[in-house]
């Protein structure tokens, strides 16, 4: 296993990418050189590199940066997914959202991905049974970043969450690979249950900004959830719903609507 690490390190397109950029970028922008050299040109992995943000964004005076990041390379060390998801989270933000222009920036600048990626941590000391830990990375992340993610959800690879602000996602949601979802999207509850509560995602769907998604239901693969809708009901696969309560409106549009991005409904669809 340890070779088969080594040898993985070696061919790490998406980190050797990111410390090209880096360099580029303290070239370009020498005030940033500190920032960029501690981020990421001062770390021999991604792993080492998150373990690093994700520290010292959570640091507070309650809980210092040398033990989170001890923490999360933990984490990294225990379970090899937390980075190969990162990476596809990294993907797939430079694929779709067009203020990316490289794979740095996921990892600098933009919270959505950083409190994922922070997410994932929590999520490994919930299974792992330290679940007060996990509950402390869940409320440092709700103040770091406005966006509360509990770490008993279940989350896959690929997640691009667009500005990012006020995101909110119960313990028994399931959010499937591939997802996009822009900022204040809530998968909620609708009262009081202790059991299953919340929302399965499907992969591949797209969930526009302000949408909130309730109770026990089911969104199918890649449809398409537009601004603003409240959806109470299942949802069937590769349809687009609208309103409040949310009804279908139409087809997803494309085969892959949480890679296009594309959030306008044609002209028919609710008539």
């Amino acid at each position: 296993m340890a070779q088969l690490k080594t040898n993985l390190a070696k061919l790490d397109p998406v980190w050797a990418q990111i410390r090209d950029e880096a360099e580029e970028a303290v070239k370009a922008e020498p005030l940033l050189g500190g920032l960029v050299h501690a981020c990421i040109l001062h770390h021999s992995s991604i792993e080492k590199a998150l373990a690093y943000r994700i520290s010292t964004k959570l640091a507070s005076s309650e809980m210092s940066e040398q033990i989170l990041r001890e923490i999360c390379d933990e984490a990294y060390g225990g379970d090899d997914n937390l980075a190969m998801s990162a990476r596809a989270d990294i993907v797939a933000v430079y694929d779709r959202d067009p203020a990316c222009h490289r794979f740095l920036q996921p990892i600098l600048f933009f919270k959505g991905f950083q409190a994922v990626q922070a997410y994932r941590v929590s999520n490994w000391l919930w299974r792992e049974g330290h679940r007060d830990l996990a509950y402390f990375f869940q409320m440092r992340s709700s103040e770091a970043f406005g966006i509360d993610i509990h770490p008993g959800a279940r989350i896959g690879k690929g997640i691009m969450i667009d500005h990012a602000h006020s995101i909110v996602i119960g313990e028994t949601a399931v959010v499937g690979d591939n997802v996009s979802m822009l900022h204040s999207v809530t998968l909620g509850g609708t009262g009081k249950e202790e059991e299953d509560r919340h929302p399965k995602i499907g992969d591949g769907v797209l969930i526009g900004a302000g949408a909130k998604v309730l109770g026990n239901i089911k969104v199918g693969n890649c449809s398409r959830i537009a601004a603003g809708s409240v959806v109470l009901q299942d949802i069937p696969a590769k349809k687009t719903v609208a309103g409040v309560p949310a009804r279908i409106v139409g087809e997803a549009g494309c085969a892959t609507p949480s890679q296009t991005m594309n959030q306008v409904i044609e002209r028919g669809f609710d008539d």
